[in-house]
């Protein structure tokens, strides 16, 4: 009686790769992360709540990644399957590591948490490290290798894009509880610099990952260098005002940290010098991408 083969359902390689088995482990330890917090270890408040966002957002990502490459519809999906999962993979790293950072300030640090409920949290904060150990090992596998032709946003630059607009996003979070811009225009300025800057990377991705660079009307790199240039001239004139307007006294300004934030772990004033170390950064990522940018436009010619 022959022996009849029974075809495998799905591309299996897609679970059995390296990439998908750090795939796998990505989706089980924001999964145990999560549940952690569920069971026993408890969130409360805003912070709470976009730590539960980022793991949950993160588990549900990947299982989609996982399912869209198991059955085989990279090439129906309406997005560039080259740009995509690396663009989620970079955001969810950045995601995981702000909620392995704030999770166990907020519950541990600065909240009374004993017996199980403390364990519970400590045990979370370590799923959610390797969640974004995880998350970055695949970054690292996926990302373009010298003389590797691939999506735009597996190259330095276009990581590099979602690191401006995640550092963005948190400038946005702090300047704005409490308002923080509109005593001086000149800070009115550096508001406008985040969110132009912020709108432009952003536009940069989702072209990139609905693959429309086409519609661009001058070439895509010209486009990329110019931008960046703009973005480092504006982001150099942000992190010099706000120190100035913020830090200053004759400006109107607090230099030192004042006696009401005693009582506080993180207060409006502490937040002030976050945004000016955030610009700071972000002035130094934008200045990476001008430099990668203009070595692709050079290897490209």
């Amino acid at each position: 009686m022959p022996i009849q083969r029974v075809k495998s359902v799905g591309n299996t390689q897609a679970l059995t790769s390296q990439v998908g088995i750090v795939r796998l482990l990505e989706a089980l330890f924001a999964c145990v992360t999560f549940s952690l917090v569920v069971h026993q270890g408890g969130w409360d408040g805003r912070n709470g709540d976009w730590c539960m966002f980022c793991w949950c957002f993160c588990f549900a990502m990947t299982l989609l990644v996982l399912l869209v490459e198991f059955i085989g519809l990279q090439h129906r999906m309406p997005v560039s399957w080259k740009n995509f999962p690396i663009t989620f993979a970079m955001y969810a790293t950045l995601m995981c590591l702000s909620a392995s950072v704030i999770y166990p300030v907020t519950h541990i640090q600065n909240n009374a948490a004993y017996g199980k409920t403390k364990d519970y949290r400590i045990a979370a904060t370590v799923f959610s490290c390797l969640t974004c150990l995880a998350y970055s090992v695949e970054v690292t596998m996926t990302r373009a290798k010298p003389g590797e032709v691939t999506g735009y946003m597996a190259t330095v630059p276009g990581l590099l894009k979602v690191v401006e607009t995640f550092v963005a996003c948190i400038i946005f979070v702090f300047i704005s509880e409490p308002v923080s811009y509109d005593r001086q225009e000149a800070l009115k300025w550096c508001l406008a610099v985040y969110c132009i800057c912020f709108i432009l990377s952003l536009v940069v991705i989702v072209l990139c990952i609905g693959e429309c660079t086409g519609w661009l009307p001058c070439a895509f790199n010209k486009f990329l260098s110019g931008y960046t240039l703009l973005a480092v001239l504006m982001y150099a004139t942000a992190t010099v005002i706000w120190p100035i307007y913020k830090f200053d006294s004759k400006q109107g300004g607090e230099p030192r940290r004042p006696s009401t934030c005693r009582s506080q772990s993180f207060c409006p004033w502490d937040k002030l010098v976050a945004i000016a170390v955030l610009t700071a950064i972000n002035l130094l990522v934008y200045l990476a991408d001008l430099v990668y940018s203009a070595r692709l436009i050079f290897i490209q010619t």
